[in-house]
């Protein structure tokens, strides 16, 4: 049967739709133009560092200066080239089918932060976003997860009550106070993560403030230690 289907509807590229072998990866070229991230990186968000690692935790700038109530977090793909191509679909241009190989390449990025009985949790998105794009990128990766690692998915245990304003061409400063108390504990459901390990997903991050509010309403709902994980870091220019 799976020889059938692979006959009628071969695997394509994530990103630009050509024929490739496997489910769901990237062709020669969109691969050469993704940079993941490995090596060395940023024990808080997960961005890749100069050098190489002498065993100590090291963090970025950005992770030096603001604080993050999240204790480690690491992400798959430096947003440039494709790796903003792929987030950019996922996110805007109906394709949640890139959430498989997405949630592989995070599998493999966030294996330092697994525990046992973690749980998965993605950010929320509000309602009337919801309504505009039909679907959730961060918690469609929250589920692709959870089938590639085998931790438990909670994608509605956080709630986003205010849509907000979008937070392009704000300050650091202006995002965090645009998302503040945004985000909290779903009134039944969030009571799910009280004492719980959890990994809060989402697809890109950029200053932080989206993962913060998230982390911080995680442990308003009890719970007992909160990392991140995300497809894509947005890093600062030097």
């Amino acid at each position: 049967m799976q020889s059938l289907l692979r006959a009628i509807y071969p695997a394509q590229c994530a990103s630009c739709g050509e024929i490739v072998e496997g489910d769901g990866g990237l062709c020669g070229p969109c691969w050469r133009e993704t940079r993941f991230v490995t090596g060395h990186v940023c024990d808080k968000c997960g961005v890749g560092l100069p050098g190489e690692s002498d065993g100590h935790l090291d963090l970025c700038d950005d992770c030096m200066t603001i604080a993050r109530p999240w204790s480690q977090g690491r992400t798959a793909l430096d947003y440039t080239g494709n790796g903003r191509r792929l987030v950019l679909a996922f996110k805007h241009a109906d394709r949640p089918d890139i959430a498989e190989p997405a949630a592989r390449w995070v599998a493999r990025a966030a294996q330092p932060l697994f525990t046992p009985g973690m749980l998965i949790v993605p950010v929320p998105s509000h309602w009337t976003r919801l309504y505009r794009r039909r679907y959730n990128q961060a918690a469609e990766l929250a589920r692709a997860l959870g089938r590639a690692t085998g931790h438990g998915v909670l994608p509605t245990a956080l709630v986003r009550t205010r849509g907000g304003e979008t937070q392009e061409g704000k300050t650091v400063d202006q995002r965090f106070a645009n998302l503040h108390g945004a985000i909290r504990p779903h009134p039944k459901r969030g009571a799910a993560l009280e004492g719980k390990r959890i990994l809060i997903v989402d697809d890109v991050m950029t200053s932080g403030a989206t993962l913060a509010a998230a982390t911080e309403a995680a442990f308003v709902a009890g719970a007992a230690d909160v990392k991140i994980a995300t497809l894509a870091r947005v890093a600062r220019g030097p």
